[in-house]
């Protein structure tokens, strides 16, 4: 059960949080070689280091800065080039930063697009065409959020830029469904990683905030990164069968149900 035997398997983010917690899983569930992706070489390379002294799984390391559309155009080649084949793609790279309608930059709101949306497009593309040489019947998977719905007020470009790679997610899915390519996406909710920790920290400074945050949720946690992986294994897995082009929300939260219409906490702050 959700196996990946003899699979390669191309993964953005994958040097922290949910992207490197992806690639250890892909690499215990029978990958024949991993490609990790992230801007911190350093700490990519650890990573990529520690799969292959624990479970023997090739694992090369692609510093990239996918808001770079030449680091972006080079990712697939060089997966290519060391492994001959790419199976499966794993977006899992994004930007969660903070931007509200009335003091998102455009550089900020460029920012974000670059790597959330654009990024995954190309990336895409690249691995759409090496599946399609290979005669593969390819995996792409997306990471999205539950904020591509709507989203905080706190998130304009977030939420915008996730609702773009939703469109994508299903537009892709049906142009190559005749090649037997997969692709779809995960939209998760709230997640503990080291990365959202950090970043409540800096908005909050309570070093508690996010713990006490996440006990009044309804299953008394937030998402864990190792959970969030699991469900990505299955989607890379032959058990998840043809599906294809579904978008499919991941947290504790049924959009369209609530007991008091949602309206903002506050006005906006410039």
């Amino acid at each position: 059960m959700n196996r990946i035997d003899g699979k390669v398997a191309v993964i953005t983010g994958g040097t922290q949080g949910l992207g490197a917690a992806i690639a250890r899983l892909f690499s215990e569930a029978g990958a024949a070689g991993i490609a990790i992706v992230g801007r911190g070489e350093e700490k990519g390379q650890k990573v990529a280091n520690d799969i292959e002294s624990t479970t023997g799984v090739p694992t090369k390391m692609i510093t990239a800065d996918l808001g770079n559309i030449a680091d972006v155009r080079r990712v697939i080649s060089e997966a290519d080039e060391r492994f001959g084949r790419i199976d499966i793609l794993v977006n899992a790279a994004g930007l969660t930063d903070r931007g509200n309608f009335l003091n998102t930059s455009p550089e900020l709101f460029d920012q974000i697009f670059a790597v959330n949306t654009r990024a995954p497009f190309f990336l895409m593309q690249d691995a759409a065409k090496v599946m399609v040489r290979e005669r593969l019947e390819g995996r792409i998977i997306n990471i999205g959020s539950m904020s591509q719905l709507a989203g905080q007020p706190f998130l304009a470009p977030y939420s915008a830029s996730k609702g773009a790679l939703a469109t994508l997610t299903r537009n892709g899915a049906f142009a190559l469904m005749r090649h037997r390519i997969h692709i779809n996406q995960l939209d998760i909710g709230w997640m503990s990683s080291d990365h959202e920790r950090a970043l409540v920290l800096e908005e909050t400074g309570d070093p508690e905030f996010l713990d006490r945050a996440a006990a009044s949720k309804p299953f008394g946690r937030i998402l864990d990164p190792a959970e969030v992986a699991r469900a990505v294994l299955w989607m890379a897995s032959d058990d998840s069968g043809m599906m294809t082009g579904a978008v499919i929300p991941f947290d504790q939260s049924v959009y369209g149900g609530y007991d008091d219409a949602p309206v903002p906490a506050t006005k906006l702050g410039a």
